[in-house]
């Protein structure tokens, strides 16, 4: 049996390897790639087109960046994309982490919140994938996280399902989401049990739960700032360690999301989930790795990776 479990596996992984194609590159592709390096390789999520896409949207958009307001913005994105960045030389498979940039479901902050995490990332040898997911919010009957969370479960799924071949430990596979995307991640942490589309290849029989979340100052949490009542889409009364990954939490005391994170912590730590929660004096929201001293948190997280043994403690 288990020879033949080990012909299956070896079969779903090539038949999820031919599956993934590269994509052509938009506009904010090639805005994101000259901010990465350049072994990156980008790659569609859908072969055959998103699910769920209702109406056309106007035509992808990339403003701000270094020479605007320091913020990239990429808007209107229908052909979502992950941007996959592998350490190089590494001698033995890697912990991989899905990034997901904020802007409220209404755009992508991709770049202080996008780029240049997946580079601090990489000087741990850690594989990055930078996911360019659907915004803005679609309206109608979906929620506003609705498309987002269909693009999250099938990156994961096609990260782990390509793990071999890029050389990741399949049980090493994180999600790390600021504001919005923090929101994405805690969705995918606590939904990964159903599809929320229809299984189109042989990719999607990978799992799509992550081995551990960070979620950056994460918004939506709960019912609204003011409530300690968390969304009930995050299922914490169906929380369990075997459930719900190891998460790690990072917010400003003055971030108007702050109590959210603190209820959410107070919830994983009822379930007995392993969790942590730094909150650092002052600031605001939406900083990324740029303020001081909310950066500190790639130090704080790279110790938390570490005593959890994602990634090697460095010499």
């Amino acid at each position: 049996m288990r020879c033949i479990a080990s012909v299956l596996f070896a079969f779903i992984t090539f038949m999820a390897w031919t599956s993934l194609h590269a994509e052509e590159l938009t506009v904010a592709d090639k805005a994101l790639r000259e901010k990465l390096p350049e072994h990156t390789k980008t790659y569609q999520l859908w072969p055959d087109g998103a699910p769920d896409e209702a109406k056309e949207i106007p035509a992808e958009e990339v403003s701000g960046g270094r020479n605007g307001d320091g913020i990239m913005r990429i808007g209107n994105v229908s052909r979502p994309t992950m941007h996959v960045t592998l350490p190089q030389d590494a001698h033995q498979p890697t912990a991989a982490v899905v990034v997901c940039p904020g802007g409220g479901y209404n755009i992508l902050a991709a770049e202080h919140e996008g780029t240049e995490i997946c580079d601090a990332l990489l000087r741990d040898g850690v594989a990055t994938i930078l996911l360019k997911y659907r915004v803005p919010r679609r309206g109608g009957e979906q929620q506003k996280h609705h498309h987002a969370l269909q693009d999250a479960q099938r990156a994961v799924s096609l990260v782990r399902a390509n793990a071999k071949q890029w050389n990741i430990d399949p049980q090493k596979i994180g999600i790390l989401g600021f504001s919005a995307g923090g929101h994405l991640s805690a969705t995918l942490t606590n939904n990964h049990a159903e599809r929320t589309y229809d299984q189109i290849d042989a990719a999607d029989e990978a799992s799509c739960r992550p081995d551990f979340a960070v979620l950056i100052y994460p918004a939506y949490l709960t019912v609204s700032n003011d409530k300690t009542d968390l969304d009930p889409l995050q299922k914490m009364d169906q929380a369990t360690p075997q459930r719900t990954c190891p998460t790690f939490l990072a917010v400003y005391q003055n971030d108007p999301f702050a109590p959210s994170s603190l209820y959410y912590f107070a919830a994983l730590r009822a379930k007995k989930i392993p969790a942590e929660l730094h909150i650092y004096e002052g600031g605001r929201h939406g900083t990324g790795l740029r303020e001081a001293p909310f950066s500190r948190w790639i130090d704080d997280l790279r110790y938390w990776l570490t005593r959890h043994d994602v990634i090697k403690q460095q010499s």
